[in-house]
């Protein structure tokens, strides 16, 4: 075996700060390549309002809370193994988002499964970003994950397939807002087309799920459109919109699955969910984004917003620091609740 240190790029969206990420090759036969690659992500967080505290904000209602508070952590850190051997390739992706921990001494946190998958031609087996998402039209920040309310965000199981600009696949399914998971019976289809081109890349998405659970017995359909735009110099703005019945896969959590109305009745809730930001480079090395995403539920008549602004640049090619402001708001029936928050974050790729 010959044992290497050469770096290999791999243009991977990693989250919202979208990023080409490196590799570093760890074992290289002939027919065999071990590489591992990642970040090194540290926050500086403070949250002032009225939701309370959250190391990113998702599409959930966190909470009505007097918040002032400032926290630092590496949670979002990851790392990456991957295996190829031929036509096959394997991959495991942590970050430490997992359970326990705490802060009064040690501030460990557990790791987490983010990928783990085997990929072979045209198949794709095992826990990746779901078909339904448009990695491309995800916003650079430095909030982890961005604008969630407005923007399909899932991982889970699955067995895709890929030709050309097309993905058929099956996924795990699971309802939001059902207390009934014993019937789930059939799994949720998606169906994807990516067109690139000179000016950017555009996709469209279908997804079909059966939910069969809490006195329900219904087929539930959405769809999703997403872009981005190429400008001039390395500009671009990036816009995505889910309509329907989605579910999970769109607002992460801000729209459900199932919800009860006025007359006391489950039914499939539909919902609205997009997002759009556009990035503005001020050299080569330095780059601002702004980024507005919004979430609203018809049943629930959840609606939910968030918008930031930041400033990032790169000291070495490995290496950005950048400050981000916004502001993550939830207007729900009668409700009308906001925190601002300030973020200064460091990260180095490997």
């Amino acid at each position: 075996m010959k044992f290497t240190t050469k770096l290999a790029a791999s243009a991977v969206l990693l989250g919202l700060a979208s990023q080409a990420n490196a590799a570093v090759t760890l074992v290289k036969t002939d027919d065999t390549t071990v590489s591992i690659g990642g970040y090194v992500k540290a926050d500086l967080r403070h949250v002032s309002g009225d939701l309370a505290y959250r190391d990113l904000w998702i599409g959930n209602n966190p909470g009505a809370v007097d918040t002032s508070q400032t926290k630092l952590n590496v949670k979002e850190s990851r790392l990456q193994f991957k295996v190829q051997h031929d036509d096959v390739t394997g991959v495991i992706e942590l970050d430490f988002y997992g359970s326990g921990g705490t802060e009064t001494i040690s501030n460990s946190t557990g790791p987490r499964i983010r990928h783990a998958f085997i990929k072979y031609n045209e198949w794709t087996v095992g826990q990746t970003w779901s078909t339904f998402m448009p990695l491309h039209a995800l916003s650079e920040t430095l909030d982890f994950g961005g604008p969630h309310v407005g923007e399909v965000f899932i991982r889970q199981s699955q067995i895709r397939y890929s030709k050309g600009g097309w993905s058929f696949a099956v996924e795990n399914p699971q309802t939001l807002g059902s207390s009934d998971e014993t019937k789930e019976s059939v799994p949720d289809f998606v169906g994807r087309y990516d067109h690139k081109g000179d000016w950017g890349q555009i996709s469209v998405a279908g997804l079909l799920r059966q939910l069969d659970q809490n006195g329900i017995d219904e087929t539930a359909v959405a769809g999703n459109i997403a872009a981005k735009f190429l400008l001039s110099g390395k500009d671009d703005i990036r816009v995505q919109l889910s309509v329907g019945e989605f579910g999970r896969y769109a607002g992460t959590t801000a729209v459900a699955g199932i919800a009860t109305n006025d007359q006391d009745e489950t039914e499939v809730e539909s919902g609205l969910a997009y997002t759009v930001s556009y990035r503005h480079f001020w050299n080569d090395s330095t780059r601002s984004t702004v980024f507005y995403g919004n979430g609203q539920s018809d049943i629930a008549d959840n609606d939910r917003s968030h918008w930031g602004v930041n400033l990032m640049t790169n000291v070495t090619p490995k290496l950005k620091y950048g400050v981000e402001l916004g502001e993550y708001k939830v207007e729900d029936q009668n409700l009308n609740l906001s925190s601002a928050y300030f973020q200064l974050s460091a990260q180095f790729a490997f």
